[in-house]
């Protein structure tokens, strides 16, 4: 995890955003009442949000479509029943499916229909870096 930061800007098509402060990540985090995983945090307080290699992940900005707020209310008022602890971490705008991480940083899949499958255990392995 500590090498987040290096492994994200290595991608191909790497564009980011200013790192959000420490308080806007706070304020982001009390919005949604939970903590983001550790890698997240890194991620957001380095980039504030990140397009690379096909991905564009939510991150802490001014930009309603991709604020990390923003984006996971949106979404909790389609998928009410998820735990409260998941964020939206990207929207792949493919047939509806949400890729969402939770505090523990696992990396979960969601689509309209189906249940929520854990498709990886860190940002770093869904990217696959």
């Amino acid at each position: 995890m500590a090498d987040i930061i290096s492994k994200l800007s290595m991608l191909p098509d790497f564009h980011a955003l200013a790192g959000a402060s420490e308080e806007q990540v706070a304020h982001a985090e009390h919005a949604l009442s939970l903590r983001f995983a550790d890698d997240y945090r890194q991620y957001v307080r380095a980039f504030g949000v990140v397009s690379a290699a096909g991905h564009e992940l939510t991150g802490v900005c001014a930009f309603e479509r991709l604020n990390v707020v923003d984006v996971t209310l949106a979404q909790r008022n389609i998928f009410p029943a998820l735990p409260r602890d998941w964020y939206v971490l990207e929207e792949a705008n493919i047939d509806g499916i949400v890729l969402w991480q939770n505090g523990a940083g696992e990396i979960f899949q969601t689509q309209a229909g189906a249940a929520p499958i854990k498709i990886a255990s860190s940002i770093c392995e869904y990217l696959g870096l």
